[in-house]
């Protein structure tokens, strides 16, 4: 998941308290996998937030969580609207394969 976020810079010093609360928070789930805040160097009022999860179920199962709900959905609400889950790519493996992707 690569989870963007624009910050205006009088918030920043509370946006990542924040955010780091919610990747911390997220890390505790079943299925993660690993996690990394960045912000642009280029424009610093741009933030990401990518996570790696063992596959999309389990980051939307993650995000179901009561502890997940209190700790990080109010920043993770922040995001920009633009769509954030993308797929490894795998050489010589086909891409966008159409499947079902299921929360089991």
């Amino acid at each position: 998941m690569v989870t963007r976020f624009r910050v205006p810079e009088a918030e920043q010093a509370a946006f990542r308290v924040d955010l780091e609360r919610a990747r911390e928070t997220l890390a505790r789930e079943k299925g993660f996998v690993a996690a990394r805040i960045g912000r642009n160097v280029d424009d610093p009022e741009l933030w990401v937030l990518t996570t790696e999860w063992e596959g999309p179920g389990a980051y939307r199962r993650a995000l179901s969580s009561y502890d997940v709900k209190i700790a990080a959905v109010s920043v993770l609400s922040r995001a920009l609207d633009e769509p954030s889950a993308y797929e490894t790519v795998v050489p010589g493996e086909p891409v966008n394969v159409a499947e079902t992707r299921s929360l089991g």
